[in-house]
């Protein structure tokens, strides 16, 4: 139960994002689909944004669509992380998790698993005369990562977004980050390829520090956001650590942030950086 507790706190309880429905209240212990809930009466909410949209899943009532569940379906990744999931009698996929006071897809594209990748570079955080921070407390350097703040929620959060058909992670994980921490799609042809020249090698090795659930205020009963997040270190800050960033696409503002046990981010992004800073010794 412990394990539920931790990643399934932030997709239960109030209005469900960008919508007025409320989500059917789900208690601690009655997450799990093995726990009798005979009350459970969720409504049932797909963004009608979601219509029409290429990139996303038709109803699953459509007679045209045919996913092929827990399996790579064409380009499209059904897998989960977690393990096989199960299939309702609508033939809607349920949540490994548990209940989420909500059924539908939400604002998320595909029934099931949706893949993201969360690129989380750090660099030592570092005085003026170059050397590093030392917290006076732990007595350990301190640690900054690069945060955006996201439009939709204001909330701070590591860069990231959905993995798009027939791409790699490592390519999302990279296209991510230029895009929201460094405004690349405002570039001129010029500068997109000279940002992409500097950053080249820095994104070709990261340390996967998580690949999972991820507790998203989005998921559903039946939809639900997974990721792979990747460490891109700068030790000795000469790379992505000197480069100017500025917010851009799904970002309304970023910043290199100091990491401490005091972070409150998106999702289940806090317990991503408390991994990264306790793997390089650093403050928390």
């Amino acid at each position: 139960m412990r394990f539920m507790k931790m990643i399934h706190q932030k997709c239960r309880g109030g209005y469900y994002p960008s919508s007025d429905v409320r989500r059917f209240e789900v208690p601690d212990d009655k997450v799990p689909w093995s726990v009798e809930f005979k009350e459970y009466d969720p409504p049932n909410y797909s963004s009608p944004a979601l219509e029409g949209k290429q990139w996303a899943d038709p109803d699953t009532r459509n007679p045209t669509f045919n996913p092929r569940w827990n399996s790579i379906d064409e380009k499209v990744n059904r897998l989960s992380f977690v393990g096989d999931y199960s299939i309702n009698q609508n033939g809607c996929p349920i949540n490994p998790i548990g209940r989420t006071g909500i059924t539908g897809r939400g604002l998320l594209g595909r029934w099931g698993p949706n893949h993201a990748a969360d690129p989380v570079v750090t660099r030592w955080k570092r005085n003026g005369t170059g050397a590093l921070e030392i917290d006076r407390t732990t007595e350990k350097p301190v640690l900054q990562f690069v945060s955006i703040q996201r439009r939709d929620s204001g909330a701070w959060a590591i860069p990231g977004g959905m993995v798009e058909v027939g791409e790699t992670v490592s390519a999302t994980l990279k296209r991510e980050f230029m895009e929201e921490a460094m405004n690349i799609l405002e570039k001129s042809e010029s500068e997109r390829e000279e940002l992409e020249d500097s950053i080249k090698a820095f994104f070709e090795r990261g340390d996967e520090i998580y690949k999972g659930y991820v507790d998203d205020p989005r998921n559903t009963d039946n939809a639900w956001m997974e990721t792979v997040a990747l460490n891109f270190h700068d030790e000795d800050g000469s790379t992505v650590g000197t480069v100017s960033l500025k917010a851009g696409d799904d970002a309304s503002n970023v910043r290199w942030m100091d990491i401490s046990a005091q972070l409150n981010l998106y999702a289940n992004h806090s317990e991503f950086i408390k991994r990264i800073a306790h793997k390089r010794g650093a403050h928390w």
